[in-house]
């Protein structure tokens, strides 16, 4: 199964109080290795967007007034997810703004008992601590320098990394096995073994014993 880091960008807190989002993205793994899919959107929330807001993410109601609505790119964020294990940081907030758009739209809302919260994971291994998405990334000396500002695709991607290092397994390489295969070294390709095997002589022998006999009899320490 693949696996899908998803991140959002809100006017607000709350959906409940009439908050809305205003940036998706979605980066597609299989086995944690970018498959180089992901789904990103811009949403016109259709109302302001308070200066709490704006010092976060930096969008701006003008920049937005142009972009797509949830609406109208619900079915391709969908199709994206389907049948995909889907991790988030801090699940209970993107959630309640996905399904609460969903449920708008009457569209199948996110089961979340199906989604991985990176931040539970963060805070049964580091119980007291700051487990930020931030924090988390010093803790794991994950470059933090492109981060200005809250963006939801740079952040899916920060969240790829700390989510290996929360699993404590390093980052995730290509199967070599089909190389190896090649130099296995029970059955050596003659044609490409070409280290000489030397016989040693019973007069070389003799002098190795002789040798150590005598001069590892000193104490060289």
């Amino acid at each position: 199964m693949n696996e899908i880091f998803l991140d959002t960008e809100t006017t607000g807190l709350s959906f409940n109080s009439g908050h809305k989002i205003v940036e998706i993205a979605c980066i597609e793994t299989k086995d944690l290795i970018p498959t180089k899919r992901i789904f990103h959107k811009y949403i016109n929330p259709k109302r302001d967007i308070p200066e709490e807001a704006f010092k976060i993410h930096g969008f701006t109601k003008e920049f937005l007034s142009n972009k797509e609505t949830f609406d109208q790119v619900a079915d391709d964020f969908l199709n994206f997810i389907d049948g995909k294990k889907i991790i988030i940081h801090n699940k209970e907030f993107d959630l309640s703004f996905l399904n609460g758009e969903l449920g708008l739209i009457k569209k199948k809302i996110i089961n979340k008992t199906e989604v991985i919260d990176s931040l539970e994971i963060a805070r049964n291994k580091y119980p007291g601590s700051s487990n930020s998405l931030d924090a988390l990334c010093k803790r794991f000396n994950i470059d933090l320098s492109k981060r200005t500002k809250h963006n939801a695709l740079l952040d899916c991607d920060l969240l790829r990394e700390v989510y290996i290092n929360l699993l404590g397994a390093k980052e995730p390489q290509f199967n070599l096995n089909s190389l190896a295969k090649k130099f296995d070294a029970s059955e050596p390709n003659k044609t490409d073994y070409n280290k000489a095997i030397l016989k040693i002589t019973d007069n070389e022998m003799k002098k190795h014993q002789m040798f150590l006999k005598s001069d590892l009899k000193k104490n060289f320490y």
